[in-house]
């Protein structure tokens, strides 16, 4: 049986760091109640002169190297992402195009926090049904561009950042163990960005009312999340006929400390079982969970054979959680 591996890992994020102090020049917050309430304590800010794509190649080209395998050999490439370069075409072309990869598939795919896991879980399925043999799954955010920085409950949160895995076939037990994908329209409306699109296209009338930055019920938003998150880490074990001790560490998405708290009680896992960084580089959305990963595995926290849960929540709301071994 084909198996889907993680062959490399990878990530790149911006050299400006934007610490909470510095947050308190920009916005009436301090670092007390950013921290207490989050866990953050930084994030990064991309130059002005890069886009989505310049970052997502970076950690792209790191997941190749740290695999072995040449850029070249990537057949398909899976951007999650909802800041791309353009509208048109998928910022995934641009990579494709700055790697030197291809010709092969390239596409993008929106789940907001979640877009990691669905690309995950698209390169999975791409990867078993022998359609592809190296896949790029890439999460990468420049989420400092679409935030309103007079709203101190947004602005606080978000930072910039790119993952990236390389996937390809190998033998089971080792690989992608399962993958569960979840949505739930009806609380669009507690995390979106009303203009752009079709529903509000950019005019002059729209940029006046501030319709193109990040909106949120941060309230609803926490509920949703550690409700949303807990069932699908506890479906994931159910799945691989699993309990809460079996798993070795726990890649979460990096949202909230409170957040990864509160999911940590409810399925019964140790906080000393999950991997943060939340403090380095706040919420990187569709990011967190592949930069949290690399991080994991280059400081040798990763070993062969161990079992990981990869779990996160966005905006839709979108979630989702994996189970691998190592």
């Amino acid at each position: 049986m084909i198996s889907t591996q993680i062959l490399g890992t990878g990530r790149a994020v911006p050299e400006k760091v934007l610490s909470n102090l510095d947050l308190e020049k920009l916005v009436d917050t301090n670092d007390q109640w950013i921290t207490e309430r989050t866990g953050i304590k930084e994030r990064r800010v991309l130059d002005p002169a890069l886009a989505t794509s310049d970052l997502a190649t970076e950690a792209a080209r790191a997941a190749c190297e740290s695999a072995g395998v040449s850029p070249r050999d990537v057949d398909c490439i899976i951007v999650g992402t909802v800041t791309p370069d353009m509208p048109m075409p998928a910022t995934a072309v641009f990579v494709q195009q700055k790697l030197g990869a291809g010709p092969g598939a390239a596409f993008d795919l929106s789940a907001a926090c979640a877009g990691f896991l669905y690309g995950l879980a698209v390169g999975d399925s791409l990867v078993k049904a022998g359609q592809f043999k190296r896949v790029l799954v890439i999460g990468v955010e420049i989420l400092t561009r679409i935030l309103d920085w007079k709203d101190r409950n947004t602005c606080v949160l978000f930072g910039d950042g790119a993952g990236a895995v390389l996937l390809g076939p190998g033998d089971a037990p080792r690989g992608v163990m399962s993958t569960h994908l979840y949505a739930d329209g009806a609380g669009w409306e507690h995390l979106y960005i009303p203009g752009g699109g079709t529903r509000h296209p950019t005019t002059h009338d729209t940029i006046e009312k501030n319709l193109h930055v990040v909106k949120m019920n941060g309230r609803a938003v926490f509920s949703q999340a550690v409700r949303n998150i807990s069932a699908a880490c506890q479906a994931a074990l159910d799945a691989n006929g699993m309990v809460a001790a079996d798993v070795d560490l726990v890649v979460a998405h990096q949202a909230n400390l409170r957040i990864v708290e509160g999911v940590a009680q409810r399925v019964g896992l140790p906080m000393e079982k999950f991997w943060l960084n939340i403090a380095q580089y706040g919420n990187t959305s569709s990011a967190s969970v592949p930069i949290a990963l690399d991080e994991a595995v280059r400081a040798g926290k990763i070993q062969p054979g161990m079992r990981l849960l990869f779990c996160a929540l966005g905006a839709g709301f979108s979630w989702g959680s994996a189970m691998v071994r190592w």
